[in-house]
């Protein structure tokens, strides 16, 4: 099963487009959580220890702490990181794409994907 979560700023339009399309994703926003307010490293590790797929519309910070994560040899499930500017429904295509030829999260293990494609 891909499990994902998103981050506080995360457009929740996109999560519902997406479990609208896949029921089946196991999806967590961040901002319905305890982790409301932590810092990106915090949020890296949680994905990490989870087992999950980050999303995010945060190229300014969080990139570089998931490749310092990667650099350290600690584990980062993967990045996907969302253009703030693009459609809804091309960012919905795009990472059911993704996610559509994947069997696990760990194929995106160390990986920081830019959408939409």
């Amino acid at each position: 099963m891909i499990k994902l979560g998103a981050d506080e700023n995360f457009n929740r339009r996109v999560v519902t487009g997406l479990l609208r399309r896949r029921p089946d994703l196991d999806v967590v926003h961040l901002r319905d959580t305890e982790l409301l307010g932590a810092d990106d490293p915090t949020l890296l590790a949680w994905a990490a220890q989870e087992a999950r797929i980050l999303l995010t519309h945060d190229v300014e910070t969080m990139v570089g702490f998931a490749y310092a994560r990667i650099a350290q040899g600690l584990p980062m499930p993967g990045l996907f990181v969302v253009g703030s500017t693009a459609p809804i429904g091309t960012v919905v295509e795009h990472l059911l794409v993704a996610l559509g030829s994947t069997l696990g999260n760990d194929e995106w293990e160390g990986q920081v994907v830019y959408f939409p494609l």
